[in-house]
């Protein structure tokens, strides 16, 4: 092995303002979080590891940063360390806080992750402070929430940004790097002791990146309480380096070096890979580590060594060094001294604030996605102008038996079938929900509470206006009273619709299958719902038994149809041989169209809105098992995983 005369230009650099230097390991020993792990595996199903037997410690005050190539690990160190590990994956080793195994409580931790979840309809101010007030306890008055929110966002350097709109697909707002800041504007609201981020620095420019990560580190010494923060880094430039304490670098999930960023350069170059003058510590570090583009032959800094081997000198040089040695030490310090218990759960708002503050804030976005329901109010709009041209002057004559027929189905079939358009709005608002609820802003059910009221309005809206033209340009059955029960089967269907896409984007989260997923749903249910087959027409088993009984579709014909055929009558073409001249709509109901004429139209829609309801209850359901189902799943694999790990392995 070669010593280097040559030291990057960075390592003699002077701290940079708001850097942090030598070990705090005696500070804050009250107050902050001590995380420590020892022998951390974590494998994929087959036995794959993508954490080989991790080691190492993160103190309050401190800023860690996790580096190494694309595929690493970094991401799922933290994952792991965060307790949010997939429960695809199994688990083995120690993860203590304050020397003890125990839960995150909310408000204790918080994660902000490498993908930017937001509302793009909202401003940052309006993002900030709603999620200040689902975040934050009632016991603090709205100003002080909306102090906070502001105070955080001027942290961030957004100020000059608070009233523009974060932005998405098809309309401007904020650029990728001021996104990213509002992401950790809202994690870092309610103060927590513990701190992770995966690439907080993505998407930015380098005076960006020194920025945040300046007021990031400076977040250690607020309100006199030592944060514990651990990030992972993709790329940082020469100053953002120098703001980290200690350095954990990783590559194919292995421990290439933990321990101060000062004395990084030092074991590299002991190691024969010295750092060029003039080269930024971190791109060297990385580019010595990568093997995703083999030996590195450009500057010769690895004598023609591959990058596998070298991977392996450091690795092995690491563990047998006296850095190593003092990790172990200092796990085990402590683990030895401990700590008191992680305060439990920070209080947060009720369940009444939940259900307003997300009841507003779906309101505006609604408002504001043209995708969501102007979109299919326009559509909608145009059908019924369409519908009722076709249909007009429909009149009482015998063939008017078959239009209307024709036109009731269109519309409990078609114009409710059309609900989906707005499936991938919602989808990225549920990509917002299990952002928040990961990180324990709220539950399941102030999100489903919220959601529905939010969309009562609309729904009405989409209902009335085009129901009205649908309806009295043809000229369907007189009276208000049976306008009205016309609008209200159209208002149920389509929220029907909308409950059944909830369900489906709960299980099926891209929004072009869940499209595909929840059209086939629907046309099965059209299929059995008695109109293009005769209810005592359909086979018995399965498709009457027990489809046609579950079909919303089958409830909203019948209501519909006898809404408007109960009470007229019509001309009997096959009048003679002492028949009636004319035939009652009660008549074309039980012999033509085979409905059950037992039980009135309100039963009809009572059903429809027992079945809404059963659908939102099924969506809640579903979420909250999938929570409790990941966490004994990781439970179970990771016991699964233990009595199965080779002895050699779990003796270390």
């Amino acid at each position: 092995m070669q010593g280097g005369p040559e030291i990057c230009m960075a390592e003699n650099l002077n701290p940079m303002p708001g850097s942090n230097t030598g070990s705090r390991s005696n500070i804050f020993m009250k107050d902050g979080v001590f995380l420590t792990w020892d022998d951390l595996w974590v494998t994929v199903a087959g036995g794959r590891p993508i954490l080989q037997g991790l080691a190492g410690y993160a103190h309050p005050g401190e800023l860690l940063a996790v580096m190494g190539p694309s595929g690493c690990g970094k991401s799922t160190l933290l994952d792991t360390l965060a307790g949010r590990r997939s429960p695809k994956t199994r688990q083995e080793g120690d993860i203590l806080f304050n020397g003890r195994k125990q839960a995150l409580a909310y408000g204790t931790s918080a994660y902000v992750t490498q993908d930017d979840a937001l509302i793009t309809t909202l401003t940052v101010r309006e993002a900030v402070y709603y999620s200040a007030q689902l975040q934050l306890p009632d016991t603090m008055t709205k100003s002080e929430k909306k102090e906070r929110a502001e105070m955080t966002i001027r942290e961030m350097g957004l100020q000059d940004g608070m009233d523009t709109r974060i932005g998405g697909w098809g309309a401007k707002g904020l650029s990728g790097g001021q996104k990213r800041r509002v992401s950790i504007c809202i994690e870092i609201l309610t103060h927590p002791m513990l701190l992770f981020l995966d690439e907080p620095t993505s998407g930015l420019d380098s005076a960006a990146s020194y920025y945040v990560m300046s007021r990031i580190a400076s977040m250690n010494q607020k309100d006199n309480i030592g944060i514990t923060i651990i990030a992972s880094m993709h790329q940082p430039s020469a100053e953002v380096f120098q703001l980290f304490t200690n350095l954990y670098l990783l590559s194919s999930g292995k421990t290439v070096y933990f321990g101060p960023v000062s004395a990084a350069n030092e074991f590299f170059a002991l190691n024969g890979f010295p750092c060029p003058s003039f080269q930024n510590p971190s791109d060297h570090f990385l580019k010595t580590i990568n093997k995703d583009f083999g030996k590195d032959i450009e500057l010769g800094f690895t004598n023609g060594i591959p990058t596998e081997e070298v991977i392996d000198i450091l690795v092995k040089s690491y563990k047998s060094s006296d850095i190593y040695q003092m990790v172990q030490k200092e796990i085990a310090q402590i683990c030895k001294q401990g700590g008191g218990a992680l305060q439990k759960s920070k209080r947060r708002s009720g369940l009444f604030t939940q259900c307003h503050v997300l009841t507003r804030r779906s309101f505006i976005n609604m408002s504001r996605d043209l995708g969501y329901y102007w979109l299919r109010l326009g559509i909608y709009i145009s059908l019924a102008i369409v519908l009722g041209s076709v249909f007009s002057h429909i009149g009482l004559d015998n063939g008017s038996i078959q239009a209307r027929g024709s036109l009731l189905m269109f519309v409990a079939t078609f114009l409710t079938f059309m609900a989906i358009g707005g499936f991938p709005s919602f989808v990225e608002e549920m990509k917002v929900f299990e952002r928040e609820r990961l990180n324990g802003h709220y539950g399941v059910t102030p999100f489903v509470i919220g959601n529905t009221l939010s969309s009562l309005p609309f729904l009405a809206m989409v209902a009335l206006i085009p129901g009205a033209i649908t309806y009295f340009l043809p000229g369907l059955h007189h009276g208000y009273q049976h306008f009205l029960f016309f609008v209200i089967i159209l208002f149920a269907c389509m929220m029907l619709v909308e409950s059944l896409m909830m369900i489906v984007a709960s299980v099926v989260p891209n929004f072009l299958m869940g499209i595909i997923v929840g059209a086939g749903i629907q046309g099965l249910m059209i299929l059995v719902g008695g109109f293009f087959r005769l209810p005592s027409d359909l086979p018995k088993p399965v498709f009457k038994f027990p489809l046609y009984y579950i079909a919303f579709h089958k409830y909203a014909y019948q209501g519909l149809f006898k809404n408007e055929f109960v009470g007229l009558t019509f001309p009997n073409v096959q009048a003679g041989n002492g028949s009636s001249p004319t035939i009652t709509g009660e008549g074309i109901l039980k012999r033509t169209w085979r409905f059950e004429m037992a039980y009135s139209k309100w039963v009809d829609l009572a059903i429809l809105f027992a079945m809404i309801v059963l659908y939102r209850i099924l969506f809640l359901i579903i979420n909250k098992t999938t929570e409790k189902e990941k966490a004994v799943i990781g439970k179970f694999m990771s016991a699964t995983w233990k009595d199965k790990a080779p002895v050699s392995r779990r003796e270390g």
